[in-house]
């Protein structure tokens, strides 16, 4: 898996590699606003993820996930480490979790 020094440094080589495309978390699926797309977690797998950590302040971790759907949608989603404290479902929480607790 590649390393990144930043953030901006994942997310411009993924976009590069087809990663084209901005997720959101909704309740129980990813949403891409601009594809109108919905992916509910048996619809996508996570491909690859970076965590990043804030050099002083723990509000800064984040982790971008590398997310490709059963129909070839390639895209990202960004989010804080306290992901599973949103209002999410199970389901999207446990494909989440599985991948960065490996």
């Amino acid at each position: 898996m590649q390393q990144y020094e930043t953030l901006t440094d994942a997310l411009n080589d993924l976009q590069e590699r087809g990663y084209v495309y901005n997720f959101n978390l909704a309740d129980d699926c990813l949403e891409c606003k601009e594809e109108n797309v919905r992916l509910h977690p048996e619809q996508f797998a996570i491909t690859e993820f970076y965590r990043f950590e804030g050099p002083s302040d723990p509000a800064d971790n984040s982790v971008v996930y590398a997310i490709e759907s059963d129909q070839g949608v390639k895209g990202v989603l960004v989010n804080a480490y306290g992901v599973y404290a949103d209002s999410i479902s199970a389901d999207m929480i446990n494909k989440l979790r599985t991948v960065t607790s490996a």
